[in-house]
């Protein structure tokens, strides 16, 4: 085998290799990374609220829970409902069970006022019933006295029999009163509220004190009702138009059928009552301060006490043509109002 020489090159300068890519193509995988890091970022984002929101929501579902219960009490003003608690037992299970034992303590509370007002009102209905047999019985002497008197002495009869007589009216209005609050409803009976009308204008006239009194009331117009708490509620009504009116005007009563009802409407020439007063004539012990006769305050509120007892309403209604004060009673006609008259 043949051995020859080689010949070795030295290169005084190092060699330098180069790889290249181009920077597009750089540009768009470094974009596309960006991109999905910016999803990726949204995406955990969106996905970490939607899961504190429901997690959130689950825990302040109790507390939801309670608050509709509360709610519910606030408008219905029974405290006598059942909370429910939550499974677990944490801070919202302690503030159940506080809020379930405040409200039968509520309820408790709320049942034994009730049970002292109808206490009160059997009582107060019971007095007045009961007195009302001695000051018969008062009266009767006082009128024997008066007979029989002369002087002085007849004065003080005939004032103490003034007295009595308004005592017993008083009496009679508390009982009326404490029978309404009580629930005692009187026997009812089918009349013609246009004859109760008349009767009560024709007890009114001698006392009218110059008022002119006029009706008009045809017959036919059947309620079903108690008839003398009816004549109480039209004497009061017109009463109360003569104290708070000048003698000499005017006091008119009107009873028509409309509508399925039987209507009674008294007005008088009167001043009217004020814009601030009309949301409390109907108060118990509330006088205006035209009143000149000294009534006890009680008038109006027995008109809206027994016309609640039949049934019907009342309201303070403007006046016709620029009168005084207007007051509009309506009650269920009965079936015989019903037909044609």
């Amino acid at each position: 085998m043949e051995s020859r020489p080689v010949a070795v090159v030295n290169y005084s300068d190092p060699v330098i290799i180069q790889y290249a890519r181009r920077l597009s193509e750089v540009q768009a995988t470094s974009n596309r990374v960006k991109v999905f890091l910016a999803f990726g970022v949204l995406g955990g984002t969106l996905l970490a609220l939607l899961a504190g929101l429901a997690t959130a929501r689950r825990a302040m579902e109790p507390i939801a829970v309670l608050t509709a219960t509360a709610r519910e009490v606030a408008r219905s003003r029974d405290p006598d409902v059942r909370i429910e608690r939550p499974e677990s037992e944490d801070e919202v299970t302690e503030l159940a069970r506080t809020l379930e034992a405040m409200l039968a303590a509520l309820n408790d509370a709320r049942s034994e006022t009730e049970a002292a007002l109808i206490r009160q009102r059997e009582f107060v209905a019971d007095a007045s019933h009961e007195l009302r047999t001695p000051l018969t019985s008062v009266l009767a002497n006082l009128e024997l006295l008066e007979e029989y008197l002369e002087g002085e002495q007849r004065e003080a009869a005939a004032s103490a029999l003034r007295s009595s007589h308004r005592m017993r009216r008083l009496v009679g209005d508390l009982l009326l009163l404490a029978r309404a609050d009580a629930g005692r409803v009187a026997p009812h009976e089918a009349l013609d509220l246009s004859a109760v009308v008349t009767d009560a204008a024709a007890e009114l006239e001698p006392v009218a004190g110059g008022h002119e009194i006029s009706i008009s009331a045809p017959p036919g117009m059947v309620v079903l009702g108690a008839r003398d708490e009816l004549h109480r509620l039209i004497l009061n009504l017109m009463e109360n138009a003569l104290r708070h009116t000048d003698p000499g005007t005017a006091v008119e009563a009107q009873v028509w059928r409309e509508n399925g009802r039987v209507v009674l409407a008294v007005e008088d020439d009167g001043p009217g009552i004020p814009d601030d007063l009309r949301d409390k004539v109907f108060e118990r012990f509330f006088r205006g301060s035209r009143d000149r006769g000294g009534s006890s305050g009680l008038g109006l509120s027995i008109v809206r006490a027994v016309t609640e007892s039949h049934d019907g309403s009342v309201r303070l209604e403007p006046p016709l043509d620029g009168r005084g004060a207007r007051f509009v009673v309506r009650l269920p006609a009965h079936e015989r109002a019903r037909a044609p008259v």
